[in-house]
């Protein structure tokens, strides 16, 4: 599987689209998909989604199609390497917090908790979905034990602030950045995924008031 130059941003961000939707295709037992059926499904083009499989080299035959499974696969192993989980933490044990740990820990997405922190001494010495809550104060020994190069912030716009550059010394090179807070604005040399649930909140009203604009 050739990677053709840099893939662009909008084509990753499509991946796990296409693995969603395949892996339902799989569960549901189709074994082959046109790039017209997939694009239908997708909301885009045929020629949108041979594109995007072309950045890796493509995937199908012409006239002939993909299979489901080969090309789930595929999909798979771009988004998940060789299946070696990322090591990951996760700042903020509040309602956000308990969330979006138990998504990381139910769900095969690479990703494996190690451990959570928080500053509130209630919540200190109990656990989150079966990973144990350190007081904030022992996150520079836990990350030189451990090593985790993800961070998960689930803490309000000021706290993420002040911690991502310390977390980044520490060795953090990818943030999950729930602050409402652009991080890569700050440290472009560090992958950043920034999700504002108020914007899409607010997109939904928008298109909820506008219709016809669609």
């Amino acid at each position: 599987m050739a990677i053709q130059n840099k893939v662009s941003l909008p084509v990753i961000k499509r991946l796990p689209k296409y693995y969603r939707h395949l892996t339902n295709l799989s569960v549901d037992g189709k074994e082959k998909i046109s790039s017209s059926e997939l694009a239908h499904m997708m909301g885009t083009t045929a020629s949108q989604v041979r594109q995007d499989f072309n950045c890796f080299g493509g995937f199908g035959q012409q006239g002939i199609g993909y299979k489901v499974d080969v090309l789930r696969a595929e999909i798979g192993k771009l988004l998940f390497g060789d299946g070696e989980r990322l090591p990951t933490i996760l700042i903020g044990a509040g309602h956000l917090g308990s969330a979006v740990s138990s998504f990381i820990s139910r769900d095969t997405n690479g990703y494996t908790l190690l451990g959570v922190f928080d500053i509130n001494p209630e919540l200190v010495g109990k656990e989150m979905c079966g990973v144990p809550i350190y007081p904030l104060q022992e996150l520079e020994s836990f990350c030189n034990e451990h090593h985790p190069i993800v961070a998960v912030l689930c803490v309000p716009r000021q706290s993420a602030v002040d911690l991502s550059g310390e977390l980044v010394r520490l060795g953090i090179q990818g943030f999950w950045n729930f602050s409402h807070y652009d991080l890569s604005v700050e440290y472009p040399q560090v992958t950043v995924e920034n999700v504002h649930l108020g914007d899409s909140l607010m997109s939904l009203g928008y298109r909820l008031r506008n219709p016809t604009e669609e």
